[in-house]
C-alpha cells in the first residue's frame, strides 16, 4: 500500500484532497439520487390523488348502476375504487398524513365529506418492497341520487412528512463538509506527527541525550530531516566519546608525575618550603581524580533495570550523615550505580558547602522527583545555570578544604541526561539551596526491592 503513495510530501496532501473531495462528492450524488426517487413517488400520489378528485363529479353525474361501471373502469392495479352504501373509511385516523390528505381532497371536491387512513398495501399490490409506501383508503360521500360512497384504495401515496428538498441539500452538504474537514484533520496529524517527533528528540538532544534518534520513515522530507538530525546526534555523540577519553586521559597521565613531585616534595626539610608544594600537589591531585570521574561518567555501559529510588535515598543518607525527609515508594529506570553517583554528589555538595543536607522523594505526574536541600548561603540567581559547567565552584576557590575540582554538578547532569530527565538548582523560600531531580517514573511493583 505505502509503494502506491506519492513519496513526497505534496503529492500526498493532493492526493488525500482529490480523494476526500471524490467521496465527498460521491455521497452527496447518492443523497441526491434518492430525493429525486421521493420527487417521483410525490409526482405518482399526485398523480393518483387527481385521478380521485376528478372521478368523483364524473360518478355524481350518473345514476347507481353507472357510477359502479365507472368506478370498475376507474380501477387499475394501483387504485381499486368501488361504490358501496357504506364507508370503508368511517373517520380519519389521528395521524398527520391522513389529515393532511383528507384536507386536501375535501378542498378540492368543494367540501364533500372525506375519511382517510393509512394501513397495510393490498394483497398482491405490485410494489411490495419494505421500501415502499403504506396504502391509502379513502371513503369519499357522493352527492346526488342515492347514499353512496366512494371507497379507494391505493398504495402509490408517498408520505408527505418525508424531508423537503432543501432539507436534502443541506445535509447532503453539510455531510461532504464533516468529511472534507475529517480528511483534513487527518492531513494535518499526518504532517504534525513527524514535527512532534522531531520536536521530542530535539528536546532530548538539547538535554544531553545523545541516544534520541528520529525514525528515517515517512515522507521523503521527512526521512530527509530525520536522517540529517540523526546525523547530527552521531557526531556529536563522537565528539563527546572523543572528549571525554582526552579528559580521562590527560586525568590518568598527570598523575603519575604528580606522585612522582609529591614524594620528592616531602623530602623537602624545610617545612615552610614543603608544605605549600605539597597542599598544591594535592590539589592538583583533586582536579586530575575530577577529570577521570568526568570522563568515566559519559562511557559507563552499566544496564539499565528498574531501581527502587527510594530506597536508594536512604542508604545515602545513612552513609553520608544526611537527613531523610521523607516520601513514597519512586521507581525508575536506570543505572543504579550512576544513580548512585548522582545523588552522592548531590549530598556531598550540600554536606560540603552547607553543613547538612535534607533528601525528600515525591511523585509529580509521570516524573519522580527528588530533592536535595541544605541551609547555606545559596548561589546568587544569576549563577546557578552556570554552576552546571565543568570546573564551576560556588565559592571561586579551589581549596580542596572546600570543596573538588567543581565537577560535581557537570557529572551529576551528564547522567540525569543520559536518563532522560533533568537536574536544575534554585535558592529555597527560606534560605539555602535546593538541587532537584527529575526522572521518568517507574512501575513500583516490578522494582520493589531492587535498590542501587
Amino acid at each position: 500500500m505505502k509503494r502506491l503513495l506519492p513519496r513526497t510530501l505534496a503529492g500526498r496532501i493532493a492526493l488525500l484532497l482529490a480523494g476526500a473531495l471524490l467521496v465527498a462528492n460521491l455521497l452527496a450524488a447518492l443523497i441526491l439520487a434518492g430525493q429525486q426517487r421521493d420527487f417521483d413517488r410525490r409526482m405518482d400520489g399526485d398523480r393518483e390523488i387527481g385521478r380521485i378528485v376528478a372521478l368523483v363529479p364524473a360518478l355524481e353525474a350518473v345514476d347507481a348502476e353507472a357510477r359502479r361501471n365507472i368506478a370498475a373502469d376507474a380501477s387499475t392495479r394501483f387504485l381499486q375504487a368501488s361504490i358501496d352504501p357504506a364507508p370503508t373509511v368511517p373517520a380519519t385516523s389521528r395521524d398527520r398524513r391522513a389529515m393532511f390528505v383528507a384536507d386536501r381532497l375535501s378542498a378540492s371536491l368543494g367540501g364533500r365529506s372525506v375519511s382517510v387512513a393509512f394501513g397495510p398495501r393490498p394483497m398482491g399490490h405490485r410494489d411490495d418492497s419494505r421500501h415502499a409506501p403504506a396504502a391509502l383508503a379513502v371513503s369519499i360521500a357522493l352527492r346526488g341520487d342515492g347514499a353512496d360512497w366512494l371507497n379507494v384504495a391505493t398504495g402509490r401515496l408517498p408520505d408527505d412528512r418525508r424531508v423537503s428538498g432543501p432539507v436534502i441539500f443541506g445535509l447532503a452538504l453539510g455531510l461532504s463538509l464533516v468529511f472534507v474537514l475529517g480528511v483534513s484533520l487527518l492531513v494535518a496529524r499526518h504532517l504534525t506527527r513527524p514535527l512532534a517527533d522531531l520536536a521530542r528528540a530535539a528536546e532530548a538532544a538539547g538535554r544531553g541525550d545523545r541516544t534520541a534518534r528520529m525514525p528515517e520513515e515517512g515522507v521523503r522530507e521527512v526521512q530527509k530531516a530525520a536522517r540529517a538530525f540523526n546525523d547530527m546526534q552521531a557526531r556529536i555523540a563522537r565528539f563527546d566519546a572523543e572528549r571525554m577519553r582526552t579528559l580521562g586521559a590527560v586525568g590518568h597521565d598527570l598523575r603519575t608525575p604528580m606522585t612522582s613531585l609529591r614524594l620528592r616534595a616531602e623530602m623537602v626539610d624545610d617545612a615552610d618550603l614543603r608544605d605549600p608544594m605539597i597542599r598544591t600537589l594535592d590539589e592538583m591531585g583533586v582536579m586530575a581524580d575530577g577529570l577521570v570521574n568526568f570522563a568515566r561518567s559519559g562511557q559507563e555501559d552499566e544496564a539499565q533495570r528498574r531501581v527502587d529510588i527510594t530506597t536508594l535515598l536512604q542508604e545515602l543518607c545513612a552513609e553520608r550523615g544526611a537527613v531523610w525527609s521523607g516520601g513514597p515508594p519512586a521507581c525508575v529506570t536506570g543505572r543504579p550505580v550512576a544513580l548512585r553517583r548522582v545523588f552522592g554528589n548531590l549530598i556531598d555538595n550540600a554536606l560540603r558547602y552547607a553543613g547538612d543536607a535534607a533528601v525528600s522523594v515525591a511523585h509529580e505526574g509521570a516524573q519522580v522527583v527528588v530533592r536535595v536541600a541544605d541551609t547555606g548561603p545559596g548561589i546568587p540567581d544569576d549563577r546557578l545555570a552556570a554552576m552546571f559547567a565543568p570546573f564551576a565552584r560556588g565559592d571561586h576557590s579551589r581549596n580542596t578544604q572546600t570543596g573538588g575540582a567543581g565537577l560535581g554538578l557537570s557529572i551529576a547532569q551528564t547522567l540525569v541526561n543520559a536518563h532522560a530527565g533533568q537536574v536544575t538548582l534554585r535558592n529555597g523560600e527560606t534560605g539555602g539551596l535546593v538541587a532537584e531531580v527529575r526522572l521518568p517514573a517507574g512501575d513500583i511493583s516490578e522494582s520493589r526491592g531492587s535498590s542501587g
